[in-house]
């Protein structure tokens, strides 16, 4: 007797690379986790968040107030059916719905909206947390999300460095400066205040002018300073975060590209129904590269 293959299908969720389990709605699966899908609830998150805007301008009209207030209630029940969809696309195991992060963080923000009705404040602040999700249904403010998360590590790092050299020329400030103008380089907390400001090279002229007549180191100490860290540490910094996007937009790619070959693969093996021994080796090869290639996207997003 022939054995039917389990179906298999792969989708990107959330920025990870996942199977679509054989007990959920495949066709329903697909369809909430689709890119139009998901623009689709984004489009609708940020014009409900337009319309809640709308309604803290002062001296609106009774019929601005009663058509903001109508997409405000038309965008919850879009919530709400997008809402069931996604927990109807898990077929005969509905409690796996609660086992993803975000689906318990948009039950929780849609299912209390009924049980404040009469404090409009609350309700309102409980829809704005709804922008939230734009982080998971967005590709590219994904993409920057997890280019800011992967750039933490050697930000933390110069950021240590960038408080040192800070501490060191705060010193060097306060004994070249400290006397004749103490309200610039009067203590260690003054001097790094001062230089936390030419980060930005505001009134370095006037800084600069003002201590020349103090020291006349005051010209290699600022001009040290402008170079080793304003322009020298500042643009690592700024390395750090482009690279850190580079990967990350990498990445995406790489998850479409294993998405699109795991899917490629689930349907030949599909075809494949026989009981020969070269067919079923056949099978078996294609089942190892799909559990190689799924181990790579998971061992990716670790990364």
């Amino acid at each position: 007797m022939t054995k039917e293959p389990t179906k298999v299908s792969y989708v990107r969720a959330y920025g990870k690379v996942r199977e679509i389990e054989s007990y959920r709605i495949k066709s329903l699966a697909q369809l909430v986790y689709s890119t139009q899908f998901e623009l689709l609830i984004s489009a609708v998150i940020i014009i409900n968040a337009i319309s809640l805007a709308v309604l803290t301008m002062p001296n609106l009209s009774p019929e601005t107030i009663a058509i903001a207030n109508n997409v405000d209630l038309a965008a919850y029940v879009i919530y709400v059916i997008e809402l069931i969809l996604r927990l109807v696309s898990y077929g005969r195991k509905p409690w796996k719905f609660f086992k993803e992060g975000w689906n318990v963080f948009d039950f929780v923000i849609i299912g209390l909206t009924p049980f404040f009705q009469g404090q409009t404040a609350v309700i309102r602040l409980l829809r704005l947390m709804r922008l939230i999700r734009i982080f998971r249904f967005l590709p590219e403010v994904r993409i920057l999300s997890a280019s800011i998360v992967k750039s933490i590590p050697p930000l933390l790092s110069m950021s240590v460095l960038i408080g040192m050299l800070l501490f060191l020329y705060g010193m060097a400030g306060y004994y070249f400066f400290g006397a004749d103008a103490p309200q610039s380089w009067g203590d260690i907390g003054l001097s790094m205040k001062s230089l936390f400001i030419l980060l930005t090279l505001e009134n370095f002229p006037v800084y600069l002018e003002e201590a020349m007549l103090i020291n006349p180191l005051a010209v290699p100490f600022f001009l040290s300073y402008v170079f080793l860290i304003v322009f020298t540490v500042l643009n690592v910094l700024i390395g750090i975060v482009l690279n850190a996007m580079d990967e990350a937009r990498s990445e995406d790619q790489i998850q479409r590209r294993q998405v699109a070959e795991l899917n490629e693969l689930a349907a030949e093996v599909e075809k494949l129904s026989s009981t020969d021994s070269s067919t079923q080796a056949e099978i078996q090869s294609i089942r190892n590269r799909i559990n190689e290639i799924s181990s790579q996207a998971n061992v990716g997003k670790k990364n």
